[in-house]
């Protein structure tokens, strides 16, 4: 618990130096390059869930992950065309000083056929090569929904920058 009149732990205090936009964008973006897995946790009738999903970073900056819309996470996708959610990417057996990860929240929905899908699908098969050396899997997951992630905060956790160092972006206010 903070004192009266000190920010929270986790916000910045007013005087504090504040790391460079791009810079910020360009390290967060190396960290989710870093990793190929993603933790997506969201809710639905039945409460909170999470669940591991393989992504690639599509050319605007969302994540793009594959699941099948009968799977529990795609039937909370589903219900509306914008779906609230939270996730995290890090490697597992980190030493704690070397720690590093992104965590995030954003707004989820399923890619329709068309142009944005298929640059999709070819970030998402970019940096899963796996998928287009099997036909079979190929063939299953192609006809299979394709979500996009679209972060609105993003937090960086880099402890070899110091313990508990934590850099943040907030997408800006739509107009």
């Amino acid at each position: 618990m903070s004192r009266p009149g000190t920010p929270p732990p986790d916000e910045p205090r007013p005087d504090e130096p504040r790391p460079d936009a791009a810079l910020l964008d360009a390290a967060l973006l190396d960290a989710l390059r870093a990793h190929t897995t993603l933790t997506l946790a969201y809710a639905d009738a039945d409460g909170p869930q999470a669940c591991a999903v393989l992504y690639a970073i599509g050319a605007d900056a969302s994540l793009v992950f594959v699941t099948a819309a009968t799977t529990r996470h795609g039937r909370a996708l589903s219900v509306a065309p914008a779906v609230p959610v939270a996730f995290t990417a890090q490697a597992d057996g980190q030493e704690w000083t070397a720690l590093t990860g992104v965590q995030g929240r954003g707004v989820c929905r399923r890619l329709a056929d068309g142009p944005e899908r298929d640059a999709a699908w070819r970030a998402y098969t970019e940096r899963h090569p796996f998928v287009t050396a099997d036909p079979r899997l190929q063939s299953a997951l192609e006809s299979t929904a394709l979500w996009a992630i679209h972060p609105t905060w993003l937090r960086l956790i880099d402890n070899s920058r110091g313990f508990a160092t934590k850099l943040e972006w907030q997408s800006p206010p739509e107009s």
